[in-house]
């Protein structure tokens, strides 16, 4: 055998070694959705959306009950899944910029970071280090330029930029400063889905990837999705008869019908893209190596200030988007990890966002960064079956909100959840394992839970630091808002 030969018989030999371990290595699918409550999809008990796409990813893996955001806004929860750490931890606890501080707010609520800091490791980085391709398209919002995604470990940005409503809508044209639309009328999920499969075809097939899809779906504005929303009028119309149910909730009204023929046509754009996603895995035979999640940034919109109701409807969980009760952080929460997960298995021990990050290294067959990932815990336990153990999980959110949200944290352990209510100076204290609603208070009849859960969520903010709500000195409830500034120093 000639030297030449035996050098071009090394590289062959080379090459076909590494793509094949290339195809053993573990990728990542991750789709994030805005706004999407848990009762969204056909999966969690839908009667009105359809959703046979998302609804089949269940089947084909782990459904969790009981997933949990970390926050009932955005930015937050977009923080603790990149980096795997309490927002607290972050210093982002609202939506950016927040609502500012006005002198009909009883409190100041704390401000905050306005990005998520360049020192701060995320996921994408942890990877990429570890030679992954990455690729981010959709919503981002943690931050303005040079906080993008590119300056956070994605190689590639797709549409991802400081707001968190699509600029200009959903339909082209729109004015989004990193995407820019191609014809008239284009519909920017459908966009954002033919960006995610032209990745996935002119990737480098050496590398493993973090394919992340978060789309702009299903915040306002509610926009009708052109091809679905004749079959959800059509529905809606033979459905419902009469006014759509509301009911107060502190001094706002929820929606208690979930009948929006809009809002379903958004959900199904979603459904549709989650669908071709899945068919190009399988055609590109990625499927038995791609880890695919499926999870919401925060509940549905159904509650708002004063007499106005939002788009959604979250029964039989109560409130919505901006709430600590359920309806706020309780999230559609879908795993397939192949060789790990079972087919249609569901989990019913908690979990929250903060967990993506330590679970995608495990799956990965990556050291675990606890210092980095402080307040995540591995899944893969739970993706295999193992159920056993309680978590004690917090939710700090001492903002205001246009959900009619006044500041407040909450503390969950075992079946057992308290939220404090600052603005009213009160707290409830409720047993979800007997009623998921949030409907009867157990304050008043079990005293000594409330007092034990009072004080562990005491000490929790303490060691965090975490920044709390004061007196207003301005406070005059007959004030009229100022045009809003941005609430953050940083």
């Amino acid at each position: 055998m000639s030297s030449q030969f035996r050098a071009i018989f090394f590289l062959f030999a080379i090459s076909v070694f590494l793509n094949t371990q290339a195809a053993k290595q573990t990728n990542f699918l991750f789709f994030l959705v805005d706004d999407m409550g848990w009762a969204d999809i056909g999966a969690n008990g839908s009667k009105f959306h359809e959703t046979p796409h998302i609804d089949g990813l269940a089947a084909s893996g782990m459904r969790f009950t009981q997933g949990y955001a970390a926050c009932p806004v955005c930015s937050p929860t977009r923080a603790s899944i990149m980096t795997g750490r309490h927002p607290v931890r972050v210093d982002i606890t609202d939506w950016i910029p927040g609502q500012s501080n006005r002198a009909a707010n009883k409190l100041l609520h704390p401000q905050d970071r306005d990005n998520l800091a360049h020192e701060e490791v995320t996921i994408a980085e942890e990877l990429k280090q570890h030679g992954y391709q990455t690729f981010f398209a959709g919503k981002w919002h943690l931050g303005s330029e040079g906080h993008w995604p590119t300056d956070q470990g994605f190689d590639i940005n797709i549409g991802g930029h400081h707001r968190g409503s699509p600029p200009g809508g959903y339909y082209a044209p729109w004015t989004n400063p990193a995407l820019k639309s191609k014809n008239s009328g284009e519909y920017l999920t459908e966009r954002l889905t033919e960006e995610s499969v032209k990745f996935l075809e002119d990737r480098d097939t050496g590398k493993p990837f973090l394919l992340y899809l978060s789309y702009y779906n299903i915040h306002t504005p509610i926009q009708p999705y052109k091809k679905r929303i004749e079959h959800y009028s059509a529905k809606a119309a033979k459905q419902f008869k009469g006014k759509t149910p509301t009911q107060k909730e502190h001094e706002g009204n929820s929606r208690m019908r979930q009948d929006n023929a809009a809002l379903a046509s958004m959900v199904a754009a979603v459904d549709d893209s989650v669908g071709v996603l899945l068919s190009k895995l399988k055609e590109l035979k990625l499927d038995q190596n791609t880890v695919v999640i499926f999870f919401s940034d925060n509940g549905g919109l159904s509650t708002l200030q004063g007499n106005r109701i939002g788009p959604g409807c979250n029964l039989p969980l109560r409130a919505s988007k901006g709430w600590l009760y359920e309806g706020g952080v309780r999230e559609p929460t879908l795993i397939r990890a192949p060789g790990i997960t079972q087919p249609g298995s569901v989990s019913h021990k908690p979990m929250i966002s903060m967990d993506f990050f330590p679970t995608m290294l495990e799956l990965a067959g990556l050291p675990s960064r606890p210092k980095l990932h402080a307040d995540g815990q591995s899944l893969v336990s739970q993706l295999k079956g193992n159920n056993s153990g309680e978590r004690t999980l917090y939710w700090h959110y001492p903002h205001y909100h246009g959900s009619a949200w006044k500041p407040g944290a909450s503390i969950r352990e075992g079946d057992w959840k308290l939220i404090e209510f600052y603005h009213y100076d009160k707290f409830e204290l409720y047993n979800l394992a007997t009623d998921i609603g949030e409907q009867k208070n157990l304050a008043a009849t079990n005293p000594k839970k409330a007092a034990e859960l009072r004080a562990k969520l005491a000490l929790w903010q303490k060691k965090m630091g975490a920044k709390m709500p004061v007196a207003n000195p301005e406070y005059n409830p007959n004030a009229k808002p100022k045009p809003r500034k941005p609430n953050k120093k940083k």
